[in-house]
C-alpha cells in the first residue's frame, strides 16, 4: 500500500461511503471498526524514528476536516448518530434519525461545498475508457485483466468538490472539539 494520503474530496467522498456501509453492512462495520485500532509497535516506532539520511515527514493538517467534521455534527447530528449504538433501535427508528442527519449534513456539505460528478454519463451507462484515462478519478472493479481500453458499465459517477469554502477559524480555536459540551445550568 502506498504511503501517500487521499486528497481530501476523495476522503469526504469515502467517509460518506462508509458512513452508510457501516450503517447497513454489519460485517463491514466490524472490519472498520477493528482497522481503527492503532497498529503494532514495531510498525510505529519504525516510522517514527528518522536518521539524517532520511527525509522527515510532517503530520498532516487535520483541522479542515475536523472543522468539516464539526460541521456535519452541527448541523446533522452525524458524530452522535454515529456513536449511538442502534443495535436495539426497530429500523423505523433509525430510518427517521438517518433522514434528520441526511438533512443536517446535506445542508452543511452544500453550504461549504460544491460537489459535481466526475463522469457525466447516466449510472447503469457503458462506458470505454481509452489509455491514458486518470486513474485518480476511475476506479475499475470486476474482472480487471489487460490493458486499456476498457470496457464496462458505469456503477458510480464519482464525486469532485469544484469548490470548497470552509469558516475562518478564530485565534485558540481547538480544532479537534467537534461539539462543545453542554451544560443547562439551572
Amino acid at each position: 500500500m502506498s504511503d501517500e494520503s487521499l486528497p481530501f474530496p476523495t476522503r469526504l467522498w469515502f467517509a460518506w461511503v462508509c458512513f452508510f456501509r457501516v450503517l447497513f453492512d454489519g460485517a463491514f462495520a466490524q472490519r472498520a471498526f477493528a482497522a481503527r485500532l492503532p497498529a503494532s509497535t514495531s510498525t510505529s516506532t519504525s516510522t517514527s524514528t528518522s536518521t539524517s539520511t532520511s527525509t522527515s515527514t510532517s503530520k498532516p493538517d487535520l483541522s479542515p476536516a475536523l472543522q468539516l467534521l464539526a460541521l456535519f455534527q452541527r448541523e446533522g447530528r452525524l458524530v452522535d448518530f454515529l456513536e449511538q449504538d442502534i443495535a436495539s433501535f426497530p429500523d423505523a427508528d433509525i430510518g427517521a434519525a438517518a433522514r434528520v442527519v441526511h438533512d443536517g449534513c446535506r445542508k452543511a456539505l452544500r453550504a461549504h461545498a460544491t460537489i459535481a460528478p466526475v463522469r457525466s454519463e447516466d449510472e447503469g451507462a457503458r462506458v470505454t475508457l481509452d489509455a491514458g484515462f486518470a486513474a485518480s478519478e476511475i476506479k475499475l472493479t470486476g474482472d480487471v485483466r489487460g490493458a486499456a481500453p476498457y470496457k464496462g458499465t458505469l456503477r458510480h459517477r464519482g464525486w469532485r468538490a469544484t469548490e470548497f469554502r470552509l469558516p475562518t477559524a478564530v485565534d485558540g480555536h481547538d480544532a479537534s472539539i467537534l461539539a462543545p459540551a453542554e451544560l443547562e445550568i439551572g
